[in-house]
Parts: structure tokens; sequence; C-alpha cells
């Protein structure tokens, strides 16, 4: 057995060049000179202004795509249920704040009970991963906002478990939700980098009702299943009237845009336990 103190654990960490840190620290403290005062002269590393210009766009999306990758690697997360829903449904008994007429109040209230589903559906999965694959399998992923993004986190938080938040930078919901677990919690710049993340881990989708952005990740991993470029997982509809509404596919299959095959990549639920069923049934446990 390797003693880590010994020889061989200082053979591993020597690195015989100085940290990207220290050499940080080392620029910091030279002369104040017209010359060290020079944008050109800081370290590329450590230029905001450069970072952030359009010619390193490519490196901000690699680096996008690097940092939740390795932390979500280091903390052992090997997959993921991914859950979405509109950031405009409030809490069982809380204020309607997104509405703008009274019409949209009454709706988004009585919409609250996908909130609800959203927490159980949630508690459900961080239970099953908790007590089969410590953890790691089937951790609740979400976009890190309010409404059903926020029950999520909050349902895997009631169970004790981990539950992971990819936030983004918008004029509005810029903070996660209080529920996400802090060292999973992510915000990116990116909505192309945000959404391979979501789906890098995913073994199944939970899309409750929501608006375009809802809309948005449900078709995108709908075209990737359908065309063959990712495994076919659950991809499960809360709420089949508020559904039968807003999507027809059965016109598209009708009218020869999709495979009439192609509606079966569709389960429609209407309370957790239904959900949570298909997922059991799609892996047979």
């Amino acid at each position: 057995m390797t003693d880590e103190t010994g020889p061989d654990a200082e053979a591993a960490t020597w690195d015989p060049f100085p940290s990207s840190g220290e050499d940080r620290t080392l620029a910091k403290v030279k002369p104040d000179t017209p010359q060290t005062r020079s944008p050109t002269f800081r370290l590329a590393y450590d230029d905001a202004e450069f970072l952030t210009s359009e010619a390193m766009r490519g490196v901000r999306l690699q680096l996008e795509l690097m940092k939740p990758e390795m932390a979500l690697t280091e903390a052992g997360i090997l997959s993921t249920v991914v859950l979405f829903g509109g950031a405009r449904i409030p809490a069982p008994g809380a204020a309607a704040w997104a509405a703008r007429n009274e019409g949209q109040r009454q709706r988004l209230e009585a919409n609250s009970r996908y909130y609800e589903e959203a927490r159980r559906f949630a508690q459900m999965c961080s239970k099953h991963s908790a007590n089969t694959y410590g953890g790691k399998e089937f951790v609740v992923v979400t976009g890190g906002g309010p409404g059903v993004m926020e029950a999520g986190n909050r349902g895997a938080a009631d169970v004790g478990a981990v539950s992971i938040a990819l936030n983004i930078t918008l004029p509005h919901e810029q903070a996660p939700n209080a529920y996400a677990t802090p060292e999973l919690c992510f915000n990116f710049h990116y909505f192309a980098v945000r959404k391979m993340h979501f789906l890098l881990r995913a073994k199944a989708m939970a899309i409750f009702p929501g608006g375009f952005g809802t809309l948005d990740e449900l078709f995108e991993a709908l075209t990737l299943i359908q065309t063959g470029r990712m495994a076919k997982m659950p991809v499960i509809l809360f709420g089949s009237d508020f559904w039968a509404r807003v999507l027809h596919l059965d016109t598209l299959a009708e009218e020869g845009m999709i495979a009439p095959d192609d509606v079966a990549l569709i389960t429609f639920a209407d309370t957790a336990e239904d959900g949570w069923a298909a997922i059991r049934s799609f892996y047979g446990f």
C-alpha cells in the first residue's frame, strides 16, 4: 500500500513549473511603470477585457463547456433527470407575479398544481437515486430559476438529496433559487452550451407546462432523438390537457412532416406517480 504522505505522493504532485496562480501574483507586484500599466502587459488569462472580446468567443464557449463538466465529474454525477417547466408558475398559495392581466392571474394560480407535481416528482427521483445509486444516478437538474425549476430543486432538497441548477444570465431570473445544491449551481452565458449540459447525462426528461424556453428545450431533445444523434429516453410531458391544446403532433404525422412512430417519442403524464412509472418501465426497475 502506498504511503500517501511519502515520496510517491510528492512525486505525483510534483510540477517543475510555477502555477498560474503564483504567476498571477508575481505579475501584480511588478514595478508600476507605463509598460506594466499597459493592457498588453496583462497575463492573457488574467485580462478580462481580452477574454470577453469578440475574438475569444470560441475560448469562452470551451470554458463554459469545461467548467461544469469538471465539477460534475468531480462530484461523481453519472446521470440526470432533466426537469423543465414555466418559470412563471407560482407555488401553491403564492402570488402569480408574472400575470399581466386578470385572466393570466387566474390561470397561473390554477397552474400552481404543476409546481406541486414537479416537487413530488423530484422527490421520487431523488429518493430512488439516494437509495439505489448513492445519489449519483437520476440526479435532478433544472434551469435553476423560479417556478417549476424551483419546485424540482426543492423536491430534491426535501429528501436531503443534491440537485443541479444550470442558470443563465438574463435581464430577469438571474438569481438561482434557494434550493439548488450550491456546489452544483452553475451560470451560463451561452444557451447552446447550457443545452448541451442539460442533455450530456440525461436519462429522462420531465417537461411541465411552460413557454418558449420550455418548448425550445423540448424540441431540441426530440430532434436529437428523432435523428439518432442521441439515445432514446423517456420524454414525459406533464399535464395532458395542457399539451393537447398546445401541441398537435398527430397533425404533423398526418401531413407527413414526422413519421407516425415519432409521436410515440413522447409520454404524457398527469401525476408524479405517472411520470416516475414511465421511467421505471423504460429502464425496467
